[in-house]
């Protein structure tokens, strides 16, 4: 273990952060990316300060092999740009640069600074960028080259007292961002860390913030929670705290109203994480439909009688049952589809590949229109 110091502005020395080596964090080099130890040398060989950062650290240090590989650096995306030519920068407000490798992408974010508080969208240092993380045990910064972890704040204590601590001050950290509520109720339920009992009394008091969450960032919250093997605990973690009604609003009033309901819908849940954490390769497969239908297949089921026929008129009565019944939350008009032609298919009943509003265009009669007359001049 070593110190890192730096200056002061009055130029007194200052312990900064703490750095770990292989011998002690014990990341097995194997389980990171090859494509993200490509990116974060190339960068730093063009003379810029990068690391991993965030989950992966994390899922790396208590041993699991992560999916996503996140990149933080000094370069401005313009640079990296440049650095990479598979690569394009995204976003309006602050711009990140995707890195691709086939199917594989990479987001490589600039360091941001505090100048306008937590929310500042203005580059910084990474001494500022580690203050604006929402969680000590997503702000270790590993250095895969030298294979080292640099901890700003005390992350690895907290990974090793099973414990998620925020960085941000409690009474920012979730209207800064609902959305980290839904985070640290995941992040307890997926690897059994422990939330402090204030923390967990601030997320049932400000529950309702997450109503002003557009409902795009809601779904892709949902989306990561469904593809995850542990989705049917997470989801009793958000259901007891009061959040699930913000992400499946339809789901959680039949579970609180309907036993029998409840009971089936959380089977299924189970069923669909025993399937994630088996068939982990069929992700990309599952958030285009198959997942989709353990949110929907409950509630179609009890109104099976009306679309028993399986002609085309009952399939689209019900998608758009299925639609109204999994807002806020909004999948591509494709995935649902294929979605409810699953539930179909478990009752029997086969349906040709066709989009509702392809066949629609199809049959409706075309408007004609009376040619408009060219004003006589």
């Amino acid at each position: 273990m070593r110190i890192r110091y730096g200056k002061e502005e009055s130029g007194v020395l200052r312990k900064k952060a703490i750095v770990y080596t292989a011998d002690e964090h014990r990341i097995n080099f194997a389980d990171v990316d090859k494509d993200a130890v490509f990116i974060t040398s190339k960068l730093k060989a063009s003379g810029f300060e990068t690391y991993i950062v965030g989950g992966a650290v994390r899922d790396l240090m208590l041993g699991k092999k992560p999916k996503d590989f996140d990149i933080v650096t000094s370069a401005l995306p313009a640079r990296i740009k440049k650095i990479f030519r598979n690569s394009r920068i995204i976003g309006r407000r602050f711009r990140l640069v995707h890195v691709f490798f086939g199917p594989k992408i990479f987001e490589v974010s600039t360091f941001r600074s505090l100048k306008d508080g937590h929310t500042s969208n203005t580059y910084g240092s990474v001494e500022e960028d580690v203050l604006r993380r929402d969680f000590s045990i997503n702000a270790l910064f590993y250095d895969p080259e030298k294979q080292v972890v640099v901890d700003y704040v005390g992350g690895m204590a907290d990974i090793r007292r099973k414990k998620i601590r925020p960085i941000i001050p409690e009474n920012l950290i979730f209207s800064d961002d609902p959305v980290r509520m839904i985070r640290a109720l995941k992040y307890a339920a997926a690897i059994g860390f422990s939330i402090p009992w204030t923390l967990k009394r601030r997320i049932k008091r400000e529950a309702s913030l997450l109503d002003a969450v557009s409902p795009s960032r809601r779904t892709e919250e949902l989306l990561k929670i469904i593809n995850s093997p542990h989705v049917e605990r997470i989801v009793e973690c958000l259901e007891d705290a009061g959040l699930y009604k913000y992400l499946q609003s339809e789901a959680a009033s039949r579970c609180l109203s309907d036993p029998l309901f409840r009971r089936r819908y959380f089977q299924t849940l189970s069923a669909l994480g025993a399937h994630n954490e088996n068939d982990p390769a069929e992700k990309k497969e599952s958030s285009g439909g198959r997942v989709l239908m353990a949110l929907i297949q409950d509630h179609l089921k009890d109104a099976w009688e009306t679309f028993e026929k399986g002609g085309w008129e009952e399939y689209r009565a019900a998608f758009f049952a299925a639609r109204r019944f999994i807002l806020p939350m909004l999948p591509p008009r494709a995935d649902l589809e294929r979605a409810v032609r699953g539930v179909f298919a478990l009752n029997g009943v086969e349906l040709k590949k066709m989009r509702i509003f392809e066949e629609r265009r199809r049959t409706k009669e075309p408007v004609r229109r009376k040619p408009v007359e060219k004003p006589r001049v």
